[in-house]
């Protein structure tokens, strides 16, 4: 017998909602097994993040290493990446590994308007990460920093297979909709809007959710529907819990609380 392993390379959140802790829960809810190589040490909670320290790039590769050396995961999931010397280093893991199923969340900028990504991080991760995902992840605002909200653009653009939009920050509430482009197709996933301030974390947990759905063997396409359709139970079924004085965290363990 043998675990479903993932590996999340992200940032910690010390309030548990998002980062390295909302990747754990997500990947324990799913069945599979987590392991996690940290970037950045936040310092965050529901109201927003107040600063973070990255690990040094040295530190972020013994941890992949150790991680690779011994347990080879299965997926990886890719979120918070401070500098572009960390974007770096996680491309050299990827390409002595071989490591494949790659979904690649590119947080910029946190919901309270902090930046957790330097812009040559993301130039980095651009030209060395994104060729070897399968699928990445923005949000509106994030694919339009990348320079189009629209999937296929995106994806012409840096020759990724799989991109996905999140449409979350759509204006319109009720007419939500995530955007995925995957093997030359577009697939649209009605999103149902929920009006509830517990929406902390979302993104890394939809992410990770893909990585997990990627690792049992699931397409990109089914990935994400799946994925999707989990994060909106997780969603309601945490929207009426209160959780800190801001955005609280979805609940990732509904099948359990």
């Amino acid at each position: 017998m043998d675990y479903i392993k993932v590996l999340s390379i992200a940032g910690s959140d010390p309030s548990g909602g998002a980062g390295i802790q909302a990747d754990m829960k997500t990947c324990c809810a799913m069945g599979c097994y987590a392991m996690t190589a940290i970037t950045a040490i936040t310092a965050q909670n529901t109201l927003g993040v107040r600063d973070f320290v990255p690990v040094s790039p040295e530190m972020l590769r013994a941890q992949i290493e150790a991680v690779c050396d011994d347990i080879r995961p299965d997926a990886i999931k890719i979120g918070m990446v401070p500098s572009s010397e960390a974007a770096g280093v996680i491309a050299d893991m990827i390409e002595k590994y071989s490591l494949e199923r790659i979904v690649v969340d590119p947080v910029m900028v946190s919901t309270s308007g902090h930046n957790l990504s330097e812009g040559s991080a993301i130039e980095t991760l651009v030209r060395r990460v994104f060729p070897f995902a399968s699928v990445i992840t923005p949000n509106i605002p994030e694919a339009n920093a990348l320079g189009s909200d629209n999937p296929a653009t995106l994806a012409s653009m840096y020759n990724c297979p799989g991109v996905l939009v999140k449409g979350g920050h759509s204006a319109h509430h009720n007419n939500m909709v995530d955007l995925l482009w995957s093997d030359g197709s577009l697939h649209e996933f009605p999103v149902t809007y929920v009006d509830t301030p517990n929406t902390h974390g979302t993104g890394c947990t939809l992410s990770s959710a893909i990585a997990c759905q990627l690792a049992m063997g699931k397409n990109v396409a089914d990935a994400c529907a799946s994925a999707i359709q989990w994060l909106g139970v997780a969603i309601r079924s945490g929207a009426n819990y209160k959780i800190g004085h801001g955005h609280g965290p979805v609940n990732h363990l509904f099948n359990i609380i």
